[in-house]
């Protein structure tokens, strides 16, 4: 179940506007992993009602800057005011988004980095989202039905852990602990998307788990790269709106 308690604190930085809303830089010194990150605030043009909070997780090796395409920003000027906050997060590269060696990352976000965005927005739903390693780390965190949806976009999968890229996990026990493809996890009632490549690597694994999950697949031509990702942003921020824009799962918080 999601667990969020208002612990990180943090400076804002000067905001840059554009169309599809104003940019916010903001930094937080994590007492979790013991580093400062660099996030960014997304702030739609025209928010009214209830706000809502989309956290993205980036990919590998990249940066919350990676999601500010042109694309992203026509996709939510097109919501109008259904448009979410949209929170974009920064790890250290290759943090795959859950506890290991390197930091607890998954705490990092669910204690952390999604209650700083809350402090800044005041949102009551929140949606979870990636691309990539991102994608990854938003089914894994997503599980228990605390998101009013959950997005995997070209999610980093593998079946075995002697197939996965060097440095997703520490050694064979941390895959095993963070495993979700064998071990399916359940999502409760919260919608879930998948979409991956026809050309891409990941196609098998996320299918496969796309069906053991009942989540809502699309396979499309492209492959493991920004532009497919580029070419179906709005898409994704149609999702997460058509299921956030109205609904409000509860948010706990951990004592």
């Amino acid at each position: 179940m999601l667990a969020i308690v208002l612990l990180a604190g943090g400076c804002g930085h000067a905001q840059k506007s554009t169309r599809g809303g104003a940019v916010e830089r903001f930094t937080i010194h994590s007492t979790v992993v013991h580093r400062d990150l660099h996030e960014i605030l997304v702030v739609p043009p025209r928010p009214r009602g209830r706000p809502w909070l989309l956290v993205l997780l980036h990919g590998a090796t990249g940066s919350p800057d990676d999601f500010l395409s042109q694309q992203f920003f026509a996709g939510l000027e097109k919501l109008g005011p259904r448009a979410p906050y949209v929170l974009l997060l920064d790890d250290d590269g290759d943090s795959y988004w859950h506890d290991r060696r390197t930091g607890p990352w998954a705490k990092e976000v669910l204690l952390e980095a999604i209650p700083a965005g809350i402090a800044r927005t005041a949102a009551r739903r929140i949606a979870i989202g990636g691309i990539s390693m991102g994608g990854y780390g938003a089914l894994h965190l997503g599980v228990g039905g605390g998101f009013c949806a959950v997005g995997g976009h070209s999610p980093a999968l593998w079946r075995s852990g002697a197939d996965t890229a060097p440095g997703a996990f520490d050694d064979a026990a941390d895959f095993a602990r963070n495993d979700i493809v064998n071990h399916p996890p359940s999502y409760g009632a919260t919608p879930v998307w998948i979409d991956v490549g026809a050309s891409d690597g990941f196609r098998p694994a996320a299918v496969q788990y796309a069906h053991e999950i009942h989540a809502q697949l699309h396979v499309w031509p492209g492959s493991h790269e920004g532009a497919y990702w580029r070419a179906h942003i709005a898409q994704y921020l149609r999702f997460y709106a058509r299921h956030c824009s109205r609904s409000s799962p509860r948010i706990r918080s951990r004592r």
